[in-house]
């Protein structure tokens, strides 16, 4: 914590306050990407991408998890998506599952959760939809199959959304699936016939 709390510290002294890059950023963002993501804190969509500051609008929780629309109560992930949409107007939305996920890790395994309630009732939003895959994806600490079909759950959960839906028929918005690599940096992108792919550069 003391070296990150230094690094805040003189953040200031580092970082080109004096340029228009960061004196625009004050004037309101525009970013050209909703990125929803786990919270593993090694996954950094700016690391990944290689994003600026105000590139990317993103949206984190355990196991990049998107409720379906409907789901009672409120949610800082419906209220992230229709701010980007409605207010940002992103048109393109990535969903970036991870190798060697922890939640996608105890549904895999089954884990019993109830020591942590909040986890194992977060991660019964995905359970139902990922089960089949849990059921036949070999014991593998990367969790590459598990992963992969829970962005793709995941994008169809995004599909449940009425704003996600009227910018989708109307041209204005792309979804897109990605699997990223945590051991290789490698990036796995979904392509149309449903396989996740690497596109060398």
């Amino acid at each position: 914590m003391k070296a990150l709390l230094n690094r805040a510290r003189t953040f200031r002294a580092r970082a080109d306050f004096d340029s228009s890059e960061f004196r625009k950023l004050a004037e309101g963002q525009y970013p050209e990407v909703l990125f929803i993501t786990c919270s593993d804190s090694r996954v950094i969509p700016a690391l990944i991408t290689g994003a600026r500051p105000g590139e990317i609008f993103e949206l984190r929780n355990a196991g990049n998890i998107v409720p379906p629309h409907g789901r009672p109560g409120a949610s800082g992930e419906a209220a992230t998506i229709e701010y980007a949409l409605e207010v940002l107007g992103v048109q393109d939305i990535v969903v970036c599952g991870h190798s060697h996920c922890g939640a996608m890790g105890a549904l895999k395994s089954g884990d019993d959760l109830s020591a942590l309630p909040g986890v194992d009732a977060w991660l019964h939003i995905a359970r139902p939809e990922l089960a089949p895959v849990l059921e036949s994806a070999p014991d593998d600490p990367s969790l590459p199959e598990v992963s992969q079909g829970n962005v793709v759950n995941q994008l169809t959960a995004l599909r449940s959304y009425p704003v996600v839906r009227r910018r989708l028929d109307a041209g204005r918005l792309r979804l897109h699936g990605w699997y990223y690599e945590i051991d290789t940096g490698f990036v796995h992108e979904l392509g149309d016939d449903g396989a996740f792919r690497v596109h060398a550069a």
